[in-house]
């Protein structure tokens, strides 16, 4: 398992589908994963540090973990199968629970839990920037400070 960062959330033109984008701490390798845009504010809002008026289910899901404390120990990105990625809650306990990519980080984020991607989806789905692209890369966290949660289109109600 290789520890990930989350670059952050973007929309892909032309399909305006979100993005998250994961970069491997002490690695070139950076790992796009589709996902929904109900989670791509999810995943912004815990980015930015913003919190609702009322929990969406990713605060609502740490608050329970609080509540019965349990402690979310980390996050695996564990497979990736016709084109469907596939990640683990790993909790404390020792219990692991199936989870989508998307709800994991988004959770992942609010806790402060590491987020780990097997070699195996790296290798399959990893992409390496070269340098002369690492630019694009620093534009594309210049627009995700500029960006907001709304701008998905999403309501957190």
């Amino acid at each position: 398992m290789n520890q990930l960062d989350v670059v952050g959330v973007r929309v892909e033109m032309p399909n305006n589908q979100p993005i998250v984008l994961l970069r491997e701490v002490g690695g070139d390798r950076y790992l796009p994963i589709w996902i929904g845009p109900g989670e791509a504010t999810a995943i912004a809002f815990a980015q930015q540090g913003m919190t609702p008026a009322r929990p969406l289910t990713h605060d609502l899901f740490k608050n329970v973990l609080e509540a019965v404390g349990q402690e979310l120990s980390a996050v695996r990105i564990t497979d990736l199968r016709d084109g469907v990625f596939y990640a683990e809650l790993v909790f404390s306990s020792g219990v692991e629970v199936s989870a989508r990519p998307s709800d994991a980080i988004a959770l992942a984020l609010r806790v402060g839990t590491p987020i780990y991607g097997s070699d195996a989806v790296l290798d399959d789905a990893g992409i390496i920037i070269p340098d002369e692209q690492e630019d694009e890369v620093e534009r594309f966290r210049e627009f995700l400070d500029q960006i907001s949660p709304e701008d998905f289109g999403t309501s957190s109600q």
